[in-house]
């Protein structure tokens, strides 16, 4: 069955790498060892994608977590930190995003995202608008890679599992979006993409990026 549908995930892989010095400076801020505030960050952020946290009380647990007394002008300073480190992008995906568009094929993100990130990457950037679906975690209150939200950005594209094709960098998420029969590709760089996607076949069916 043809592909009719491209499903892009968000981070590092529409995105570049996160702003390094948004990152230096939410470290900074903390006053942690790098390795603590890595071990702090990560420990709540797929409730965050979830929505079971806004980013403000994301900051405001890992601040308890790590016996951190920060105000709440620190707070909300590393809340915007922390959403200008993934607002980024990845041009060479964009153009193959608008690329396959052009070509008549459905495209969606589909993204792990907490409110404040999401906030900060509406503000910037407008080729948000061009994808046919855009699905946010956080407002469904359950993430990647729970099988529902897999199905629900199906639901809204109107297209059948094998007819879609999904991209991101994490292969638990490429491997759930396998388990209900969708095509999917564990993304690393442009040039392994398009070897992958020549493998698969879907040269015959897509534009390389």
């Amino acid at each position: 069955m043809a592909l009719r549908a491209v499903v892009f995930d968000y981070g590092m892989v529409l995105t570049g790498q996160p702003d390094a010095e948004a990152h230096d400076g939410m470290v900074s801020l903390t006053g942690l060892a790098v390795e603590r505030f890595e071990e702090l960050y990560w420990a709540d952020r797929h409730a965050y994608d979830e929505g079971k946290l806004t980013g403000i009380d994301f900051w405001k647990k890992l601040a308890r977590d790590g016996e951190l007394a920060l105000s709440q002008d620190q707070i909300e300073e590393l809340n915007r930190l922390d959403a200008r480190m993934w607002t980024t992008q990845n041009p060479e995906m964009v153009a193959w995003q608008q690329k396959l568009h052009q070509n008549g094929l459905l495209t969606a993100i589909l993204s792990n995202m907490g409110d404040s990130v999401l906030e900060s990457i509406q503000r910037e950037f407008s080729w948000l608008g061009g994808f046919d679906v855009r699905v946010w975690s956080f407002q469904l209150l359950m993430a990647k890679p729970d099988p529902a939200i897999y199905h629900h950005v199906l639901k809204e594209l109107g297209t059948r599992p094998e007819e879609t094709l999904f991209i991101d960098d994490k292969l638990v998420n490429v491997e759930a979006a396998k388990a209900i029969g969708m095509k999917a590709i564990e993304f690393s760089t442009i040039a392994r993409l398009r070897e992958d996607l020549i493998e698969a076949g879907f040269d015959k069916e897509l534009p390389l990026p």
